[in-house]
C-alpha cells in the first residue's frame, strides 16, 4: 500500500529499482574505489530528491529538486563509465544500469516540463 504521493510516481518507483540494482553492483566493488562512494551517494540522491520535490507546493521548488534528481542520475551514468574504464565492471553491466537511468532521466524531464512548460531542459 502506497501512503505517500511520491510513491505513486513511476519515476520514483524506477529510481528505487535502480538503487536496488546499484546496491547489488556495489557489493562486488571495493569500497576503496572512489566511484563506489560517489555512485552510492548519487543513486540514493535520485529518489530522495524526487520525494522531496514532489512534496513542494510551488512549481519552481518542485523543479529545483527534480533537476537535482536528474543531475544525480546523470552522475550515476558517469560513475558507471568510470567503473568500466577502471575495469571494475563490464560494459554490458554498465549498459544495463544506464538503460534504467535513461528511463529515469526521461521521466524527470517530463516532470520538469509539466511543472514549467516554458523552461528548456
Amino acid at each position: 500500500m502506497k501512503q505517500f504521493d511520491h510513491e505513486k510516481l513511476c519515476v520514483y518507483q524506477q529510481s528505487i529499482r535502480f538503487v536496488a540494482w546499484a546496491t547489488d553492483l556495489l557489493e562486488s566493488i571495493p569500497k576503496s574505489i572512489a566511484a563506489h562512494g560517489q555512485h552510492d551517494r548519487a543513486s540514493t540522491s535520485v529518489p530522495l530528491n524526487i520525494a522531496e520535490g514532489n512534496g513542494k507546493s510551488s512549481a519552481k521548488d518542485r523543479c529545483k529538486f527534480f533537476d537535482t534528481a536528474r543531475g544525480s542520475a546523470l552522475e550515476c551514468a558517469a560513475c558507471l563509465d568510470v567503473l568500466v574504464a577502471k575495469r571494475n565492471i563490464t560494459f554490458d553491466t554498465a549498459e544495463s544500469g544506464k538503460a534504467v537511468l535513461t528511463e529515469v532521466v526521461s521521466m524527470l524531464v517530463s516532470l520538469i516540463r509539466s511543472n514549467s512548460p516554458d523552461r528548456e531542459v
